[in-house]
């Protein structure tokens, strides 16, 4: 696989990273799909195992916390608890746990969420920023990684801005039904923009369908 790294012009850089500090940018959809095959297929009062992949410990239980709760706010019933921290979003072949803990908790989809920083940007210029891809195909989903370099400009306080990468996976068939990237600006509350990544995340569910 190749990488492409891109250096930005610094006029363009600091409009960026001004952008995102400033708050012009909001918490969006970057892509979405659905399988066709399941088109009509409702959740709504069926139990759903909440699985989330994250850079920390803290943000994964926040992750399933968050999701959890916007599950059960469009009429799912989520699974999963204490167990769900030990279980992955996947890739094969750890996603086979979470199958397994999926058929024994009776739940008809697994709601999983892989979720990182986009980007990372200093106040005096943007640096490093490393991103989470979305993920698709096959019998279960997978997250992949992006690196972004910028020109770091001076000191200052360093935020990210993060994104998820959330799916529904049919538990009978094991297949992916719906896939979508949220994205999210950066800020220095990590817990708001979990927050902010599931309840789009659930909402763009919905939307196409599946709550």
């Amino acid at each position: 696989m190749k990488l492409a790294v891109r250096l930005l012009g610094p006029s363009a850089a600091l409009a960026a990273a001004a952008c995102l500090l400033a708050g012009c940018a909001t918490t969006r959809v970057a892509a979405d799909w659905s399988d066709p095959e399941f088109k009509g297929r409702s959740l709504r009062g069926e139990r759903v195992l909440v699985v989330c992949d994250a850079d920390s410990t803290a943000a994964k239980r926040i992750c399933q916390d968050k999701l959890a709760a916007e599950a059960r706010a469009v009429g799912a019933i989520p699974v999963g608890g204490a167990e769900a921290a030990t279980l992955t979003a996947g890739p094969p072949p750890a996603n086979d746990k979470t199958l397994a803990a999926a058929r024994a908790a009776g739940a008809r989809a697994i709601l999983a969420a892989s979720i990182g920083p986009e980007a990372t940007f200093v106040s005096g210029g943007p640096s490093l920023g490393v991103g989470f891809g979305g993920w698709g195909g096959g019998r279960v989903s997978g997250a992949g990684i992006g690196i972004g370099i910028g020109i770091p400009i001076g000191g200052g306080e360093a935020h990210s801005a993060y994104a998820a990468s959330i799916g529904l996976t049919d538990v009978a068939t094991v297949r992916l039904m719906w896939s979508s990237k949220v994205t999210s600006p950066a800020s220095r509350s990590v817990n708001a923009q979990i927050a902010d990544l599931a309840r789009v995340g659930v909402e763009a569910a919905r939307k196409a369908g599946f709550f």
